[in-house]
C-alpha cells in the first residue's frame, strides 16, 4: 500500500508531460472567440473544440470541458460535435476585465487539465485629445506643439501629429516618444508665413478620435526673445515723466513688434502696465511717476501682425531707476501733550507726528523743524526742534498756542504744518469699543457726539507689567464722520492694548475715552498660585496673586476652584475674576483635600498645581472656648488653693487634723509650778512638745449654778484649782484640739503618730453612787498633763 502511494506523483508528473508534449493533448483542443478586444463591460462569447483522436489517453471515456477565466472557474454548455468531437460553449454576459485568460480545460484522472487559452482585452475608444498648441523656436525653426492627452482607453494607442498645407495632402508631422503628450515638426514639413493645419489622431483597436485642427502661420507662433532695455533718464527735470530706449533681440530686427512696458516701486503690490509701444527699436515716454522713488522696469514684445495665438517673449532683465526728488508737499498729522513745566512761565510740549508718505515726502526726509512761527521771506524763524526722528519734546513760553512744523530733503522744505494747542476740555464721546480685525489688527467703534468733529485721534499702548510709552503707536482719522478706525500698527496677538480716542472740535480737543481688547485670545500661560490663608474644620479660604497681564493671553473669565477628598468626592465654584481669594465651605473635620484652580478666557482655560491641605478637628472658637474654660478653672483652683492656705479655719474645716489620745504627746507640756509630778519621766519619755490649738469651755448641767454643787460632787468634780501651766515650744505635733467638760471629758483619738500606745480609759467606773459615766477622779492622772494644766486658771474662769 505503501508502494502505491509512492508512486502515484510520478503517474501525475508523467501525465502532465505527456498533456505539455507537442504531440500531446495540447494541440488537440482549439479555443476561439467572437473578439479579442472588446468594450469594457460588452458580452464575450467563446467556444472550446476537443478531437479524441488527437488527445492522447483521452480516447476512451467521457470527456468533460470546464472553463476557467483567469483563475476563476466559470460555466459553459457542452455537446458532441462533427467528426466525434466535444464542443463546449460559453457567454459572458458582461466582461469587467481590462485584460483577462480564458482557458478551456478537460478533467483527466480527478484533475483539471488547461489544453487552451485565448487573452481577452477590453476598454474604450480613444478620448479626444485636448487644448493643442504649437510653438516656433526661431533657433532650429521646429514647431514643437502639446496637447492634453484625454482619459485612459486602457488599449494600446497609437497617437500621431498631422499637418497640412494648404494644398497639400496631409501628411504625419511627429509621432510622440515614451508616452509623452508633445513632440516637434521638423522644419522641412512646414510651411513658413502661409496657413497651416495641424491636428491630433489617436487610435486604437476600437476606434479613432482626432483633436481640434488649429489653423495658424507657424510665423505667428514664433516666441521672440526678449528685448534689452539701454537707458531710462527723466525729462524734463521738475516733471513727473521719464524717457526709456531699448532695442530689440538678434535676429528680430526686420519683424514689426508690438511691446509692452511694466514697473512698480517696492512697496507697490501689484505692476502698473504700459501698452501699445510699437516699432522695431526706439523710445518711450511714461509720466505719473513719483518724485524720489527707485521703480523696477521691465519689457517684452511679440509680431505685431501675429494673432491672438502668438507669444509673448520673455520679459527681459529688470533695470532700476530712481527718479529725482522734490521738496516734500501736504500737510504733516501731529499730535501732543502738554504740561506746565514746574514753577516758572514754561509750558513742556511733547510733539509726535507721522512721517509723510511716499507721493508727499517726494524723495528720502532728511529732518523735521519745529519753529514758533512760519518762514518768511529773506529770513527764517527761530528753531526749537530739529530732528531726524518723528517726536521731540520741548520747552515753550506758557503763553505759546502755536507751533510750525515742517519736513525737508535734499531738494527742499516743505510748507510749515500749524500745530495749535488746544486745551482738552470737550465733549468726550459717548461709547468706545474694539474688536479684532486678524490676528495683528482691531477695528475700534464710537458713536458720533452731537458737536461737529474735525477729526479724531486714536491713542493705544500695550499693556505690560513695567510701564512703557509708544512714541508710534497712534493715528489721526481726518474724516470727521467716520465711527470706526483699523488699527494695524504694533498689533500683536494675546497681548492686551489700552485704546484711546479724542475727538477733536473747532478750537478744543474732547476728554478722551478709553477701552481694552485683544486682537487674538487663547488660554492662559500658566494658571495663579494657590496660598492657604486660613483652614478650620470645615471651611477653608484660598487665596492667589492675579496673573501678570503677559500670563493672561486674553480677559480672565472666571477662575474655577475645585477641591477633592481622598475617596474622590470632587467639588467646585465659579469665581468672579476680580476676586483674589475664596472660602470653600462644607468641608469634613480632620480630612485631607487636593485644591487646585483654573483660570479660564473665553478661548479655554489651564489649571494650576495642586495644593494639600489637611481640616482641623476644632474650629477656632471651639479652641478658644476650650483653653478659655480651662484657663477659668486653673485660676479657680488657684484662688480656692490660696484661700485655704491664707485662711486656718477653712483649712481646719476641709482638713482636720484630729490628735489621737493613744499616740499623743501631751506629755511635753510641764507645769512650771509643780516638779513633784510625774511629768518629767513622761517628757524623758516624750520629748516632742505639744501645742494647744483650741480650748473649748462647755457648760455644765442646765439648772446648776457654778459653786452651788454638792459638797461631795463639788470635791468630785474639781478637786482642786490648777496650778499655772507653762507650754514647753520645741519641735513635735501640735495638739489640735482639746474638750474640757464641766461634767466630765470628752476626748478625740489624736492624729496617729509612728507608734500608737496604750492607755486606760478614763472613763469613770460607776458603783451605783458616783458622778455617772463622765464623773472625774478625784486626783487626775499624772499621765494627763493637760488636765494637769487645767488647774492653774482656776475653776472661776471655766465658768466665765
Amino acid at each position: 500500500m505503501a508502494r502505491h502511494d509512492a508512486g502515484t506523483p510520478f503517474l501525475l508528473q508523467l501525465s502532465l508531460l505527456l498533456l505539455l508534449h507537442p504531440g500531446g493533448t495540447l494541440g488537440c483542443a482549439s479555443v476561439a472567440v467572437g473578439s479579442p478586444i472588446v468594450p469594457l463591460g460588452s458580452a464575450v462569447t467563446a467556444s472550446c473544440t476537443i478531437q479524441r483522436e488527437l488527445c492522447r489517453g483521452l480516447e476512451q471515456g467521457k470527456v468533460r470541458i470546464s472553463w476557467m477565466l483567469d483563475n476563476k472557474l466559470v460555466a459553459g454548455s457542452q455537446r458532441q460535435g462533427p467528426g466525434g468531437t466535444e464542443v463546449s460553449n460559453l457567454t459572458l454576459p458582461r466582461f469587467n476585465h481590462t485584460q483577462a485568460r480564458l482557458w478551456c480545460c478537460v478533467e483527466w484522472n480527478g484533475t483539471k487539465q488547461r489544453v487552451g487559452m485565448a487573452e481577452i482585452r477590453a476598454g474604450y475608444p480613444p478620448a479626444k485629445p485636448l487644448n493643442l498648441s504649437c510653438i516656433l523656436n526661431l533657433g532650429d525653426y521646429g514647431l514643437t506643439c502639446q496637447w492634453e492627452q484625454g482619459t485612459d482607453s486602457h488599449l494600446p494607442t497609437s497617437i500621431v501629429l498631422k499637418c497640412a498645407g494648404s494644398r497639400a495632402q496631409a501628411v504625419t508631422g511627429c509621432t510622440p516618444q515614451g508616452g509623452h503628450s508633445h513632440c516637434t515638426v521638423p522644419r522641412r514639413l512646414l510651411q513658413l508665413y502661409r496657413q497651416m493645419e495641424i491636428w491630433v489622431s489617436a487610435t486604437n483597436a476600437l476606434g479613432t478620435a482626432e483633436s481640434e485642427h488649429l489653423s495658424i502661420d507657424p510665423m505667428d507662433v514664433a516666441k521672440l526673445d526678449p528685448p534689452t532695455l539701454q537707458s531710462i533718464q527723466s525729462i524734463p527735470f521738475q516733471t513727473d515723466c521719464i524717457a526709456l530706449a531699448w532695442d530689440v533681440a538678434r535676429g528680430t530686427e526686420h519683424m514689426e513688434l508690438q511691446c509692452e512696458l511694466r514697473y512698480r516701486a517696492p512697496e507697490d503690490p501689484a505692476w502698473a502696465l504700459v501698452t501699445g509701444i510699437m516699432g522695431r527699436a526706439g523710445t518711450a515716454q511714461r509720466c505719473g511717476f513719483l518724485f524720489g522713488t527707485q521703480y523696477h522696469f521691465q519689457m517684452r514684445c511679440r509680431r505685431s501682425s501675429a494673432s491672438a495665438l502668438a507669444y509673448w517673449s520673455e520679459w527681459s532683465p529688470g533695470r532700476n531707476y530712481t527718479t529725482h526728488e522734490k521738496a516734500p508737499t501736504g500737510k504733516l498729522d501731529a499730535w501732543w501733550g502738554a504740561q506746565p513745566a514746574g514753577p516758572g512761565e514754561r509750558l513742556e510740549v511733547q510733539l509726535r507726528w507721522k512721517a509723510p508718505r511716499q507721493r508727499e515726502a517726494n524723495g528720502r526726509v532728511l529732518g523735521y523743524r519745529v519753529t514758533l512761527s512760519p518762514r518768511r521771506r529773506g529770513r527764517d524763524p527761530p528753531t526749537i526742534c530739529n530732528t531726524t526722528h518723528t517726536q521731540c519734546n520741548f520747552s515753550v513760553p506758557v503763553a505759546t498756542r502755536r507751533v510750525y512744523l515742517s519736513a525737508y530733503n535734499a531738494a527742499g522744505e516743505s510748507a510749515p504744518t500749524e500745530v495749535i494747542l488746544l486745551e482738552r476740555k470737550g465733549q468726550p464721546l459717548a461709547g468706545l469699543r474694539a474688536v479684532p480685525g486678524g490676528e495683528h489688527s482691531l477695528w475700534v467703534h464710537w458713536e458720533a457726539p452731537l458737536a461737529p468733529v474735525t477729526a479724531y485721534v486714536l491713542e493705544w499702548q500695550r499693556v505690560t507689567a513695567e510701564p512703557g510709552h509708544c512714541s508710534t503707536c497712534w493715528q489721526m482719522e481726518r474724516d470727521g464722520a467716520a465711527t470706526t478706525a483699523l488699527i494695524q500698527d504694533g498689533i500683536e496677538p494675546f497681548q492686551r492694548y489700552n485704546i484711546s480716542l479724542y475727538p477733536l472740535y473747532e478750537g478744543t480737543v474732547g476728554v478722551p475715552i478709553h477701552t481694552t481688547a485683544y486682537s487674538q485670545q487663547k488660554a492662559p500661560s500658566h494658571a495663579p498660585k494657590l496660598h492657604l490663608r486660613r483652614i478650620s474644620k470645615s471651611e477653608a479660604e484660598m487665596c492667589w496673586e492675579p496673573l501678570p497681564v503677559e500670563m493672561q493671553n486674553g480677559f480672565i473669565t472666571s477662575y474655577t476652584i475645585f477641591w477633592a477628598n481622598s475617596i474622590a468626592d470632587v467639588a467646585s465654584a465659579t469665581v468672579n475674576p476680580s476676586l483674589s481669594s475664596f472660602v470653600i465651605r462644607g468641608l469634613k473635620p480632620s480630612t485631607l483635600y487636593k485644591v487646585h484652580i483654573m483660570a479660564s478666557t473665553a478661548a479655554g482655560g489651564t489649571n494650576g498645581t495642586s495644593l494639600t491641605l489637611v481640616t482641623t478637628v476644632l474650629d477656632d472658637t471651639e479652641i478658644q472656648f476650650l483653653f478659655l474654660t480651662l484657663g477659668l478653672v486653673f485660676v479657680l483652683l488657684m484662688v480656692l488653693l490660696i484661700c485655704i492656705q491664707k485662711n486656718e479655719r477653712m483649712k481646719e474645716q476641709l482638713w482636720p487634723s484630729v490628735p489621737d489620745p493613744a499616740n499623743s504627746s501631751l506629755g511635753k507640756w510641764v507645769p512650771a509650778a509643780v516638779p513633784q509630778e510625774p511629768l518629767q519621766v513622761l517628757a524623758a519619755r516624750e520629748p516632742g512638745p505639744a501645742a494647744i490649738s483650741t480650748v473649748t469651755v462647755l457648760e455644765g448641767e442646765p439648772g446648776k449654778q457654778p459653786g452651788k454643787e454638792h459638797p461631795a460632787l463639788a470635791s468630785a468634780v474639781l478637786p482642786a484649782l490648777p496650778r499655772p501651766y507653762v507650754r514647753q515650744e520645741g519641735p513635735g505635733e501640735p495638739v489640735q484640739y482639746a474638750r474640757v467638760g464641766v461634767a466630765g471629758y470628752r476626748g478625740q483619738r489624736l492624729l496617729p503618730e509612728p507608734a500608737p500606745r496604750f492607755y486606760e480609759n478614763l472613763r469613770g467606773r460607776g458603783d451605783g453612787g458616783g458622778a455617772g459615766d463622765w464623773g472625774f477622779l478625784e486626783e487626775p492622772p499624772a499621765t494627763f498633763p493637760l488636765l494637769q494644766g487645767l488647774r492653774i486658771g482656776g475653776a472661776e474662769e471655766l465658768h466665765e
